[in-house]
């Protein structure tokens, strides 16, 4: 009999001990659950420098895309109606700031000033496509403008050499004026077109506020001004870069030229295929847009996350064109 006692004590012993190691079989009554898979509800505010684009609307598809996977984030985009509407952007700025968002999403239309706008700011900002040099700017998201321009300077000039170019030289048709995102671009393009062995025209830079419509006037002014022909015309995006091309198709002394443009979006795509466009640097907008959201749930969540993310690039050209238009369509269903 005192066998049995004892087994049965030392039963009833090893079953309180399991209990206790295996607590999380025990339903919660405190919110357990909900702790146990990290989610916490947050409301994220992303504000892009417009939703009028091809290029912006990857950015959002992939912003709103996190927002779907994690059912617990809220995630609200805005964006002004275009490139230089720098007030309407502010406007939104300065209202979401002083509203009940848990942190913020920017794409600045001017660093400088969205630097001054959100001095202050305690809940977490990532900046993405564009940097905000500024202490609350957690962490930016985007490519890396200046490495991403040189490959395209690279490949343009071996193109240019291709074609049966032999003096080779470039001109940009640039976007806003005094853009850091712009002024990487330029710059390298510029060291990408040189260390090929070409001739970079930094003093004929022609700008167009990245709409295609000025690029037309631009492209006519560099016609004007060089009747014999460029071997390569480089754009900071491919909006500038078709219409550029479109502008001088007529002209026989630019059959050759090369036409590069920056984004790679669906409609470069198919002008490469359809031989209006040369190439382009394709930016990854969509992991951009879902990287910038992720890292400032990371931040609300009390994780330190890294100040730049590179969202990488790639050129894209006749070959690959048809595989980067048919992943753009996946991301816009």
């Amino acid at each position: 009999m005192k066998v049995k006692k004892l087994m049965a004590a030392m039963l009833a012993g090893s079953m309180v001990m399991a209990l206790t190691a295996c607590g999380g079989d025990t339903p919660s009554t405190d919110g357990g659950d909900a702790q146990a898979s990290g989610d916490a509800a947050h409301k994220i505010s992303v504000i892009l420098k417009t939703t009028a684009s091809e290029y912006w609307s990857y950015v959002q598809a992939g912003a709103n895309a996190y927002g779907k996977d994690n059912p617990n984030v809220t995630v609200e985009v805005k964006g002004a109606s275009s490139e230089t509407a720098y007030d309407e952007q502010m406007s939104l700025i300065e209202t979401d700031m002083n509203a009940d968002y848990d942190g913020y999403v920017i794409a600045p239309l001017n660093a400088d000033t969205v630097k001054t706008m959100i001095a202050g700011q305690t809940k977490p900002i990532v900046a993405v496509d564009t940097d905000i040099d500024a202490p609350e700017v957690k962490t930016f998201v985007g490519t890396g403008n200046e490495a991403a321009g040189k490959k395209g300077g690279l490949a343009a000039v071996e193109a240019a050499k291709a074609a049966g170019w032999t003096d080779i030289k470039a001109i940009e048709i640039c976007g806003v004026e005094g853009d850091s995102t712009n002024d990487a671009r330029k710059a390298g393009y510029k060291a990408g077109v040189e260390e090929a062995g070409g001739t970079f025209l930094d003093d004929e830079t022609q700008y167009a506020n990245a709409t295609a419509d000025q690029a037309v006037t631009c492209m006519e002014a560099i016609m004007q001004n060089h009747p014999e022909g460029i071997a390569i015309i480089c754009a900071n995006n491919d909006d500038m870069a078709m219409a550029a091309a479109r502008t001088a198709k007529s002209n026989p002394n630019y059959a050759k030229t090369i036409f590069l443009g920056f984004d790679g979006i669906q409609s470069a795509c198919n002008a490469i295929l359809n031989d209006e466009l040369t190439m382009s640097v394709a930016q990854e907008a969509y992991n951009m847009g879902y990287t910038a959201v992720e890292t400032v749930v990371k931040n609300l969540q009390g994780e330190t996350t890294e100040e730049f993310i590179d969202s990488g690039a790639s050129v894209v050209d006749k070959d690959s064109a048809q595989q980067r238009l048919d992943t753009l369509k996946g991301y816009l269903g």
